[in-house]
């Protein structure tokens, strides 16, 4: 059965924005938001390449700062260990765990150094709250898994609030086209760990 998409409109939330901050990062953080949401692990990118990309792009052009950055994880930096299945898996199975709970699952990737989600946030839970969950949860078991100890995922996370349905069908696109633009695989359909290939009941 098909997962069913929810188009949230961000002027629905303009009396009361909520914005919180970790680290250099704002988030805004509103229930009933549908949030884009990346996060990634403690080795994926570079310090001085990032660096650079904050020297050449300025703070105010977030959304270009946040497309130079996405473009340098799909370059596949660091150990990729969220490319063996076993560890993707974890991180999939954990984003089931919470849906309906904490939000709704409308589309995600595990990527071998990072994970895109898109979500709907559900009353009572904020994004803070969210992704400790995710990431967590997560960074315990997989180092279980793999037999390692340390951070396994980077403190903060990438987020941008859904506008209207357009930006929603687009960032679907985006998610579930991911490992087609990285050059990992040259259809969709062949990447297991995505909502592409996963059917799900909502």
């Amino acid at each position: 059965m098909m997962l069913m998409y929810k188009a949230v409109m961000r002027d629905k939330y303009a009396d009361s924005p909520v914005w919180r901050c970790r680290g250099y990062l704002p988030h805004f953080d509103q229930p009933g938001a549908v949030q884009f949401i990346t996060y990634r692990t403690a080795d994926s990118l570079p310090k001085e390449a990032v660096l650079k990309i904050h020297q050449q792009i300025p703070a105010h052009m977030s959304a270009e700062r946040r497309e130079a950055l996405e473009a340098l994880l799909d370059r596949c930096h660091g150990a990729c260990l969220l490319r063996r299945p076993e560890v993707a898996a974890v991180v999939q199975e954990n984003l089931f765990h919470f849906d309906a709970d904490r939000y709704r699952l409308l589309a995600w990737c595990v990527m071998p150094n990072h994970v895109h989600i898109l979500i709907e946030v559900l009353n009572g839970y904020t994004l803070d709250k969210i992704m400790h969950g995710c990431k967590h949860n997560t960074a315990t078991r997989i180092n279980r898994v793999l037999g390692r100890s340390g951070p396994f995922w980077l403190e903060d996370y990438f987020d941008r609030c859904v506008r209207d349905e357009e930006h929603l069908n687009r960032t679907i696109e985006y998610i579930e086209r991911n490992p087609v633009s990285a050059g990992l695989c040259s259809r969709i359909e062949e990447w297991e760990f995505s909502s592409k290939l996963c059917v799900r009941k909502d």
